[in-house]
């Protein structure tokens, strides 16, 4: 494709959009959405003859790992994001465990210039919470950077806030909202120790919930939840991982929540018998842990408690993978497999297409007061995804788009594709090509 035109007119979609579906058409000009009609009369640059196919729109992913800066061996900005709008992604909020960390003013705004030049689709980044950078911290404006991210459990990038005051002033001062990741790390130590004695440093795979284990991580969610109720500080705790954290969270609609749950598609989907084939291809912390603990999480899904959807996506190397146990580090890619795995849920009954558009879309524009994005809505701008629910695909190595080559799906045939993503009014994906690059927008906040 050449340069994406000023104007698209998609007619005869099945609009999925605010718990309803209907047959439409939606005009986009100049990058926002003009019109939105059962018949659309109008000339634009390029027509899509939509039918049959479901017009969502695009997920916004609220967690993700490109490695941009620092690490661009296993991943960049440009790789994966690019890999995100084949998979229809067409915004992401990136982790700030990179080199140098996100964790000055100064690192954040040239993270930002990196996005500026690379990324395919709409970004945002997360100013990193430490031990000791309160005052950079208070100086975070909420008006243009998704959040403040807080390790409580150690994981990649060595962030660890571990000093209880620490925590009470961040939670206290953080002047937007805050993210954790949620597992106790002291416990975790223990649980090395005890595994290790057992195995020596070559722990099986299908030992890591036991290690990463669920009393580790629910001691520190519950810790966070205390935190948030104590300060009033506005908490949103990642990729929970046991069917005890979800009774810290409340059911119902997103909406005036201050304490709000993410899960994470990997979690939705694996569970511990899949480490016997995938070994550490499906490592990541919080652990992947029982079938049980996944029913939960998918129910929770449905009940409102948890009330986003992502990805958490953390290219490795295979290399790497295939190191023994403590050596193998944790996090998997999947951006371009996140929204057909969920479709595959759809197919199987697991959830309807209406909550998928909830929990990846519309939800994470409430719950981060996003400007202007998450909805099919005229003003907004045209950030959309034509899905066929019919057009089965096969993940290979041959057509994954990671820096890495590899996804721990591939084998699996998909039920549906990704036929176009629309990004910031941009066609830039579309039956399998893409347009000439051209970089996404500085996601905004209404905060």
């Amino acid at each position: 494709m050449t340069a994406t035109p000023h104007s698209i007119l998609i007619v005869q979609a099945t609009i999925v959009n605010e718990g309803q579906q209907w047959v439409g058409d939606v005009l986009v000009k100049e990058g926002r959405i003009v019109e939105i009609a059962e018949h659309i009369v109008a000339k634009a640059d390029q027509v899509i003859d939509a039918k049959g196919l479901m017009l969502l729109p695009g997920m916004i992913d609220d967690q993700v790992h490109f490695r941009d800066p620092g690490l661009t061996a296993k991943g960049d900005i440009a790789s994966e994001s690019k890999a995100a709008i084949a998979g229809g992604t067409t915004t992401f909020m990136d982790m700030p465990n990179v080199k140098p960390t996100t964790t000055t003013i100064e690192n954040l705004e040239a993270k930002y210039q990196i996005g500026a030049e690379k990324a395919w689709s709409n970004y945002s980044f997360y100013f990193g919470a430490t031990n000791d950078n309160l005052d950079e911290l208070k100086q975070v404006n909420p008006r243009n950077v998704c959040g403040v991210k807080v390790f409580m459990g150690a994981s990649t990038g060595n962030m660890l806030v571990d000093r209880e005051q620490a925590l009470r002033d961040i939670f206290t001062h953080s002047p937007t909202l805050i993210t954790t990741h949620c597992e106790d790390t002291p416990m975790i130590i223990a649980q090395e120790e005890i595994y290790r004695a057992k195995y020596g440093d070559d722990i099986p795979a299908f030992e890591h919930p036991n290690i990463r284990c669920r009393e580790a991580c629910y001691k520190s969610s519950s810790f966070a939840v205390q935190l948030a109720q104590e300060t009033g500080a506005d908490l949103h705790v990642l990729h929970l991982t046991t069917a005890e954290e979800m009774e810290l969270f409340e059911p119902g609609p997103v909406e005036g929540k201050k304490i709000t749950a993410e899960a994470c598609v990997h979690h939705l989907w694996f569970t511990e018998d899949d480490y016997v084939t995938k070994g550490h291809y499906i490592k990541c912390n919080p652990a992947i842990k029982q079938q049980s603990d996944r029913d939960a999480i998918r129910q929770a899904v449905r009940d409102g408690r948890i009330d986003i959807i992502a990805t958490d996506h953390a290219p490795h190397s295979e290399p790497e993978k295939n190191n023994p146990y403590f050596s193998a580090p944790a996090g998997l890619p999947q951006v371009q497999q996140s929204i057909p795995a969920l479709l595959d849920m759809v197919h199987d009954g697991v959830f309807d297409i209406e909550t998928i558009v909830q929990k990846t879309a519309h939800n994470v524009a409430i719950r981060y007061q996003i400007e202007g994005r998450g909805y099919i809505r005229v003003g907004y701008w045209a950030d959309l995804i034509l899905v066929d629910m019919n057009k089965p695909h096969t993940d290979d190595k041959a057509h994954n788009l990671y820096k890495c080559q590899w996804s721990p799906w591939e084998g699996h045939t998909f039920k549906s594709s990704i036929m176009s993503t629309i990004v910031s009014g941009e066609l830039k994906y579309h039956q399998g090509k893409f347009a000439e690059f051209t970089p996404g927008k500085r996601v905004l906040f209404n905060r």
